[in-house]
């Protein structure tokens, strides 16, 4: 049996009725589309997004963007707070339309997080070609400018013909649910197929169910790894993102407890053990905590769970200084377990957490060794205690009006429920929160730092909000993330999407400021200012007004300039029914407590100014601390 459907209706139809399945656990894979209509897809996807709503509103809701990158962005942030077990499609028109998705794309990529791209595409007859928007190839007909999307994209396909549509589906489908190789999936839709009826067997339509596996490990490289785990002194954990994504958030705690291994965490892992459980020694890495970069570098053993080795995490790979240090590295993916030449365990992280615990039944870390992460802990919570509460030193530098980042990150943090999130993405504020939140819940800290994407911020919330209707979500966003991507507010509203952002004015990039001035280049180019008689930006500051804009989208906004305001601002926040936003001011130039770390970013090798010379300098020292980390586990 057949039924008769345009290749749009076709796609709409046959993912409405995917679901993925883990540990029994059955859902729907795609909690539905975002889109935005042009005359690439207006006829095609749109009508058939529209029949189907008519149909059944909750097979495939349809929900309004207002910029392409966005709404990627809260796709991807809707799949993390899912745990990868379920998406969105997003789809978009031609040209501009769909190469906006890009950068959503490489992000989700990047993030190990599935997401489905639709773009549409050129005419596949080219009866008229070039249509409107069509980039044409002097070298290929056949090139499009989807084709950026191959590079950006873990699956890559392009449907000229209604009889492909099927293996591009299923082949879609199978890397957005596999743990190992998900990431965006990309099917480029040409405007005419679209719309091209065909007769589809009827089986295509039937409920279809995408088991995700938990692959064991070996037995011997278990056994290995426990063996390297015995003969270390000091050991280290670095739990990353796979943690959460493996919900071996429990096997973890076990793990550790039963070992006395201290835990640190990467931004993608923060969470994975309360921020006061005796074994959290926090982050570790460029942004990470005394405790944990003390730890680094005396390590003689890193158990990495889940974690891909970003620079951050590793210090630049200046973190761990151990001259005999080794590598276990415990991760769903091959290619992440065989990093640092570490000890490969491939397999699930809850499942391989189980199966170590069992090797090492009886085996503890020395009790001193413990006790002294659990101190070196403990005095840096002391240190994010004087943060979040400047002594009257710091307050007395501060204009009458502003307030510290680390203030209005304590405030936020003290404020919120264990249970609620806060997200944020780019500039200084990740970093920050790296060292100094407080995460009392697993899902509670959804930082995106693997593309550090500004404009995700909103967006982002959006998604996380979606995928946790019973939490609150609290957007942390600075000015110049704000600035480039604000329109999902509008989302928002349109859906009722309750999210909390606190705005934080701050007259420009006040983390690549920070970064310019370290690196001699003066913070040039950094700060919102108008261009002054000397022909620089060194004029006043822009008078921008944030918080109109922000009401200009229809989203109420508290204004606050002083401690006292914002926590009465955040208990009014939580007791709101829709988006609502904090605008805040705060002084760029006071920054969070040093960890002791280093990230690399080049300077000039010449220059004419001073202070860029004397970076340089630092910088070729700093640069002695690297380490290439290719020494075997065994054999030594």
């Amino acid at each position: 049996m057949t039924v008769r459907l345009t290749v749009a209706q076709a796609l709409v139809r046959f993912l409405s009725v995917q679901y993925s399945e883990r540990d029994g656990e059955r859902q729907k894979l795609f909690a539905g589309c975002f889109g935005i209509f042009g005359h690439g897809n207006v006829a095609g996807l749109g009508q058939a997004l529209l029949q189907a709503e008519l149909e059944d509103p909750t097979a495939l809701p349809y929900i309004l963007a207002r910029n392409e990158q966005s709404m990627v962005h809260s796709a991807s942030a809707f799949a993390r707070t899912r745990d990868r077990l379920q998406t969105y499609a997003c789809t978009a028109s031609i040209g501009p339309g769909s190469t906006n998705m890009v950068t959503g794309a490489a992000l989700a990529t990047v993030n190990r997080l599935p997401v489905l791209i639709l773009p549409s595409d050129v005419f596949a007859t080219r009866v008229a070609s070039p249509v409107l928007q069509e980039l044409e190839s002097f070298s290929a007909g056949d090139v499009s400018v989807n084709d950026a999307f191959r590079p950006v994209s873990k699956y890559f396909d392009r449907v000229w013909r209604p009889e492909q549509l099927p293996s591009a589906l299923l082949n879609a489908m199978r890397v957005l649910t596999d743990p190992v190789e998900t990431g965006a999936v990309t099917i480029a839709l040409p405007q005419d197929v679209q719309a091209e009826a065909y007769d589809w067997p009827e089986e295509l339509f039937a409920e279809r169910t995408w088991y995700v596996a938990r692959p064991l490990p070996e037995a011997s490289i278990v056994e290995k790894a426990a063996e390297l785990i015995r003969s270390a002194e000091r050991p280290l954990i670095v739990a990353g993102g796979g943690v959460a994504y493996s919900r071996a958030q429990d096997a973890l705690r076990a793990f550790a407890e039963a070992t006395g291994i201290p835990v640190a965490e990467s931004q993608a892992g923060k969470g994975s053990l309360r921020y006061d459980h005796p074994q959290s020694v926090g982050a570790v890495g460029s942004t990470g905590t005394t405790a944990a970069n003390a730890l680094a570098r005396d390590a003689d053993l890193v158990i990495g769970i889940g974690t891909r080795y970003g620079d951050f995490t590793t210090a630049s790979r200046t973190a761990f200084q151990n001259p005999d240090v080794k590598f276990v590295n415990i991760n769903v993916a091959r290619f992440d377990g065989g990093k640092h030449a570490g000890l490969p365990v491939v397999a699930d992280a809850r499942e391989a957490l189980v199966s170590l615990a069992s090797a090492l039944d009886g085996w503890r870390v020395q009790r001193k060794y413990t006790d002294s992460a659990t101190a070196l802990a403990e005095q840096w919570d002391e240190v994010v205690d004087n943060h979040y509460i400047p002594s009257a030193e710091v307050t007395g530098k501060l204009a009458e009006g502003l307030l510290t980042q680390g203030q209005v990150l304590g405030a936020v943090n003290e404020l919120s429920a264990p249970s609620d999130v806060v997200v944020c993405a780019a500039g200084s504020m990740p970093g920050d929160l790296h060292k100094l939140w407080r995460t009392r819940d697993p899902k509670g800290y959804h930082v995106e730092y693997g593309y550090s994407c500004m404009g995700y911020e909103i967006a982002g919330g959006i998604g996380v909000r979606l995928g946790a209707p019973d939490r609150d979500v609290f957007v942390l966003v600075g000015d110049g993330s704000y600035l480039m991507m604000s329109s999902e507010l509008v989302t928002a509203v349109q859906e009722n999407v309750k999210i909390i952002v606190v705005l934080v004015q701050n007259h420009g990039f006040a983390s690549i400021g920070a970064l310019s001035e370290s690196l001699g280049s003066q913070r040039f180019g950094t700060a919102y200012r108008k261009r002054g008689a000397d022909g620089r930006l060194d004029g006043d500051y822009l008078p921008v007004d944030l918080a109109a804009n922000v009401r200009s989208f229809g989203v109420e906004v508290i204004e606050v300039s002083s401690r006292d305001e914002l926590d009465k601002a955040i208990h009014t926040a939580k007791a709101a029914d829709g988006p609502i936003a904090i605008h805040v001011t705060t002084d760029p130039m006071i920054g969070a407590p040093d960890s002791d770390s280093w990230w690399d970013v080049p300077v000039s090798q010449v220059s004419d100014l001073d202070s860029t010379r004397a970076a340089a300098a630092s910088y070729e020292e700093s640069k002695k601390a690297q380490r290439p980390y290719v020494a075997p586990v065994e054999g030594r």
